[in-house]
């Protein structure tokens, strides 16, 4: 089934190169790539989320783009914006950076609520719309978005419209002692922030990613997941449960899951996995379960485990 295996572990060791020691991660936003989501990296700063973003930009042949997300940044700086040319007496249509394949929304909860808003249509539509103009977006196309937790000053929390378009919230976490001296030595070789040559184009991906769409999934498991979700909006502890997207890109990541491992068909631990991963930044709780120090991930691990697996 998958003919792409060794492209795989070639992309993954291709980003470890920059990233020491996270093996899991690389391989959840690579998971990502091929499921035709998008990823949004938190945590605090300098622990390698923009580093991240990069090395899987550069590993690949396709078009990238970053976008440095500050307070003032405009909604056209991301989408573009038609200017008109007094000689030729004529518009032109100027696509913003959101025009790209690989996009870097780096700290973009820096960006005030209505920039952020840009992004929407290009992730959900995959095309944006300048002065009434559509222009689709090429593929494969994901959002890598960055972004510092919320206690962090000059922060502004992602709206829940923007959360639900994210495939994956993943944290980087602190690098273990073993992997900082790893990380100090390449430092002081001058080879940590080494050029990262591409080993695959975009082709290579369109293509991955068309078999990753043709992984079977039984019905059994689509009510599983099903059931999930639904469990999800009956916990008292969950204010707004996931939504009918949710259940989409949970499939959709089932079956990346599966493909990565190797096989043409889901099983209920593919479906149990990714729920982990896909469902919790979409969980809304409740003013009482935040006050007792639930955390959404605490919560859906209990939702998960009340809900019968197939066999």
């Amino acid at each position: 089934m998958n003919t792409h295996s060794g492209n795989l572990i070639l992309l993954q060791k291709n980003i470890e190169q920059r990233l020491i020691g996270k093996s899991g991660l690389v391989r959840k936003i690579i998971l990502v790539l091929l499921a035709g989501g998008h990823v949004l990296l938190e945590d605090v700063p300098g622990v390698g989320k923009t580093t991240l973003a990069k090395a899987l930009a550069d590993s690949l042949s396709a078009s990238f783009a970053r976008i440095q997300c500050t307070p003032d940044t405009m909604p056209s700086d991301i989408t573009g914006l038609t200017v008109y040319h007094m000689q030729r007496g004529e518009f032109e249509t100027i696509p913003g950076p959101v025009v790209n394949q690989i996009v870097l929304a780096d700290e973009i909860n820096r960006m005030t609520p209505r920039t952020q808003a840009a992004l929407l249509e290009a992730m959900e539509e995959r095309q944006v719309t300048i002065d009434g103009k559509p222009i689709p977006v090429p593929e494969p196309f994901m959002v890598i978005g960055t972004q510092n937790p919320m206690e962090m000053a000059g922060t502004y929390p992602l709206p829940e419209a923007q959360l639900d378009r994210f495939m994956m919230r993943l944290q980087v976490g602190y690098p273990s002692e073993e992997n900082a001296m790893k990380m100090a030595q390449q430092f002081l070789k001058g080879e940590l922030h080494a050029a990262t040559l591409p080993v695959l184009d975009a082709q290579q991906v369109l293509a991955m990613q068309e078999e990753v769409r043709s992984v079977q999934i039984h019905e059994d498991l689509i009510r599983y997941a099903a059931a999930i979700i639904d469990a999800t909006r009956q916990k008292q502890e969950i204010r707004y449960g996931a939504s009918p997207r949710a259940l989409l890109e949970l499939l959709r990541a089932s079956q990346a899951m599966a493909y990565m491992e190797g096989r043409d068909y889901c099983i209920p631990a593919d479906i149990m996995e990714m729920a982990g991963c896909v469902l919790p930044h979409r969980l809304l709780l409740t003013s009482e379960a935040k006050m007792n120090h639930r955390t959404q991930e605490s919560v859906l691990t209990q939702v998960i485990g009340s809900v019968p697996v197939p066999q």
